[in-house]
């Protein structure tokens, strides 16, 4: 019988792994809600419909990357392949409008797309996610950037670069969007065709293409940064005032487009050079028109994703923590007299373990040892030979008086 391994594109968390995962959890949280934000979770599956019309439909997620499935009663749902469009659905559903502005929530989830398996990107992979609603204040968008670049610094991400964008108003996008497609059109013998393809559907993605013909066309494209109607060129340069204030360094990339529909204005990314060619550790932006799409009051919202392989991936090795041990419960025969001790001193908060492969007392010593536990006691019967392994020291104590004596200790 063939040996069975976990699906393509997927990976087993094991037990050292999960606690280096959790060091950069402990981070965000302590920065995040320290900063007023939340956490939020929402489903693994949504309607289908929900990232229709959130996402995009000429998105490559929406088409080519959801894992979508009947549900057995006519119904399509999909595993949800991003968090902005969830949030905003949750929003929206339980009546967040009414809380005090900005609603600010952060999540940390898993999520599922159905694209190439490489280096840091898999099909099911974990995302650190905010979202900031109800306010257009630029501050927001600042405020999110540099708490990003604060969880970076901290869980050790090297060789970062932020990139900055605005795409300005749902309008101005729109029209720009139509002129880039009139230009791409008269340009189309010299792209590459999966780009000439996508041309009616999402011509900003032409500026992602390694192609080098498209590379030399979008050299010369017009660009989105010098269309902005004046308030959104205000809020993009409040924006860039705020990070210089912050100490946050950014470069200005007029080419930098995400692959979902709902962006506007203020559009940034976060890229480290530890990466390699895909080097993107996070990224976001705001999206003031995605309630609405999603039949919610006029919102306006701001947030990022970061993904948390990428982020292990460019902070290069950790050491893993192991917890403490303050007793291990060894025994020859009075195995329920240990087993009892061990109850007693889990109960009175000690980080207790006992043995339990049937290991010889030597044995019992050295696993204790290899533990790193700080107290050794071998249980015969109503006595208890107490070793301080960090001391070197044994006595003999009664059972009942060892917890206490312990928990002094």
């Amino acid at each position: 019988m063939s040996k069975l391994t976990a699906p393509r594109g997927t990976f087993d968390i094991l037990p050292e792994q999960a606690s280096v995962r959790a060091g950069v959890e402990r981070t965000a949280r302590e920065l995040l809600e320290a900063a007023g934000y939340g956490r939020i979770e929402t489903p693994s599956f949504e309607a289908t419909e929900l990232f229709a019309r959130g996402v995009g439909e000429a998105t490559d997620i929406v088409q080519k990357e959801m894992y979508s499935f009947d549900d057995g009663g006519g119904r399509s749902l999909t595993l949800r392949p991003e968090g902005t469009a969830p949030v905003c659905r949750a929003y929206v559903q339980h009546g967040m409008h009414k809380l005090p502005a900005p609603v600010r929530v952060y999540y940390l989830s898993s999520f599922f797309r159905a694209e190439r398996p490489q280096a840091g990107r898999y099909r099911q992979f974990w995302q650190l996610g905010i979202e900031a609603l109800g306010s257009e204040d630029p501050a927001v968008d600042a405020e999110t950037i540099v708490l990003l670049a604060a969880i970076l610094a901290q869980t050790g991400v090297t060789g970062v670069r932020l990139r900055l964008s605005s795409l300005g108003s749902l309008g101005t996008r729109e029209a720009y969007r139509d002129e880039l497609a009139e230009y791409l059109r008269a340009n189309a013998a010299r792209l590459a065709p999966v780009v000439r393809e996508r041309i009616e559907l999402n011509p900003l993605r032409a500026f992602d293409s390694e192609d080098p013909g498209t590379r030399e066309v979008m050299a010369g494209a017009p660009r989105l940064l010098d269309r902005l109607e004046r308030d959104d060129a205000e809020h993009f340069a409040s924006v860039r005032e705020l990070l210089g204030r912050a100490g946050v360094a950014y470069e200005i990339d007029p080419t930098l487009v995400r692959g979902l529909d709902y962006y506007t204005r203020t559009l940034f990314e976060f890229t480290s050079d530890a990466l390699g060619a895909q080097s993107g550790v996070a990224g976001g932006g705001r999206y003031d028109g995605l309630v609405e799409a999603l039949g919610g009051p006029p919102t306006p919202g701001v947030g990022w994703a970061a993904g948390i392989e990428r982020i292990l991936l460019a902070s290069g090795e950790h050491p893993v923590s192991v917890a403490p041990v303050d007793l291990y419960v060894a025994f020859e025969a009075a195995r329920a007299d240990a087993f009892e001790t061990l109850t007693a001193a889990r109960e009175a908060g000690l980080a207790a373990q006992m043995e339990l492969a049937g290991r010889s007392l030597k044995g019992q010593l050295k696993q204790a040892e290899r533990l790193g536990a700080r107290f050794f006691a071998v249980v015969e019967g109503e006595s208890v030979r107490l070793r301080d392994l960090a001391a070197g020291t044994e006595e003999t104590v009664d059972r009942d008086a060892l917890v206490e004596r312990l928990v002094a200790a």
